[in-house]
């Protein structure tokens, strides 16, 4: 490895002058099979290659607001040392592209007069999925990997002038984890699609009370009867053209809200080329020309949809390529979980159901701290209610009878 590429720790930020941590601004030198043997087989985003296409497309990295900053600790192997353990830390300039959103938090900072940026986040950019933040290697000790690298985060804050340190989207059990070492409990909610055991999408619809399912045959009658063709697609049966149709979709969408677009072209391409066994792609064809469609990504026993856009506006193609075709897509595969994205009521109103979602955060100024410590306890009380309103009230049968 070369040093030139890593930041060896030293005594100066509190961590081990032998280097066992290390920062890492890149994971050009790490190698892919010893990162990904961190990495459960439900975690996609996290693993390597989705991680390394973002550096490799310029979307994180320099000249952006997001700066790698891997935390990795290393033991001995038997002939070079061993990555052991990783957290995904980005130090951040903003909060764009988070979803966990802090701008007021920000806006607080500077009317007193105290810097907000950097902060470091533990997340995936661009990416509101729940999944592993504290990656460890399975033939080691969890609590002890993951509470060396815990124990190290407040050290790292102060050598790299960080505010706080801010993980996203982290599984239930590592939020109680972080929360049990000092970090702030958030709690906001996404609305998720649950396999119920459904043998078909009939028997889906079967779960679903009679308006709502009447609303999705109608939803799915009104693609049909505009004449297009929804292939799905994935792994080796994605090609170039298929790539080419996303990135104009997400182009579209992005210039119509008016946004700055997070990913490129080129993440695209890079995604397809070292990530394609991952991919499933929903696209809409009119007969001349591929229209509309999704690009999601599958774990072993999730689907999660991510980008969405088309040429023109045809009636409810949005809910056959982001929902319909992935339920049944889930329902022949067996998989347990869809997740089509943040927010959206009009999830909950076509059978997801709302499900908490966690991160934590650890604020450096005890003012601060206090602030929006106060704050997330009021939250948390907030969240709790929404999340147990929607599903008693819930379009899902079963759920209905669960709350």
């Amino acid at each position: 490895m070369s040093s030139s590429r890593i930041f060896y720790a030293t005594s100066r930020a509190g961590l081990p002058a032998h280097a066992r941590m290390r920062l890492l601004p890149s994971l050009e030198s790490v190698d892919a099979a010893a990162w990904n043997a961190l990495v459960g087989d439900d975690d996609p985003f996290v693993e390597y290659e989705f991680l390394r296409a973002l550096e490799q497309s310029a979307v994180v990295g320099a000249g952006t607001t997001w700066q790698p900053s891997y935390l990795t600790l290393w033991g001995q192997g038997d002939c070079q040392p061993r990555l052991e353990g990783a957290l995904p830390l980005y130090v951040r300039y903003d909060s764009y592209g988070e979803y966990i959103f802090d701008q007021g938090w920000a806006e607080a900072y500077a009317r007193a007069g105290i810097p907000y940026y950097p902060k470091g986040v533990v997340a995936v950019p661009f990416t509101p999925v729940t999944g592993a933040r504290i990656l460890v290697a399975p033939d080691v000790s969890f609590d002890a990997v993951a509470g060396e690298m815990l124990d190290a985060l407040p050290r790292v804050a102060e050598a790299l002038g960080l505010s706080g340190v801010h993980v996203l989207f982290a599984r239930g059990a590592e939020h109680d984890l972080l929360v049990s070492r000092g970090f702030l409990s958030r709690i906001t909610h996404q609305y998720h699609w649950h396999n119920r055991g459904y043998r078909s999408f009939d028997d889906y619809l079967s779960d679903l009370r009679s308006k709502r399912r009447k609303q999705v045959v109608h939803e799915r009658a009104e693609v049909a009867a505009q004449g297009l063709r929804i292939e799905l697609l994935s792994g080796e049966q994605i090609g170039p053209e298929h790539v080419e149709a996303v990135w104009q979709f997400y182009s579209d969408t992005t210039e119509r809200k008016w946004s700055q677009p997070y990913l490129n072209r080129s993440t695209f391409a890079q995604l397809a080329l070292t990530f394609r066994h991952r991919l499933v792609l929903v696209l809409a064809h009119d007969g001349g020309r591929y229209v509309g469609g999704t690009f999601n990504v599958r774990g072993r026993n999730s689907l999660f949809g991510r980008y969405w856009g088309a040429v023109a506006h045809y009636s409810s193609l949005h809910f056959e390529c982001c929902y319909w075709r992935l339920i049944e897509y889930a329902i022949e595969q067996g998989i347990a979980l869809v997740e089509a994205g943040a927010q959206g009521e009009h999830k909950f109103l076509r059978g997801f159901v709302a499900r908490p979602t966690y991160s934590a955060h650890w604020i450096a100024h005890p003012g601060g701290a206090r602030a929006i410590g106060d704050f997330l306890e009021r939250e948390r009380e907030q969240s709790a209610r929404v999340i147990e309103a929607y599903n008693r009230v819930s379009p899902v049968k079963s759920e209905r009878s669960r709350s």
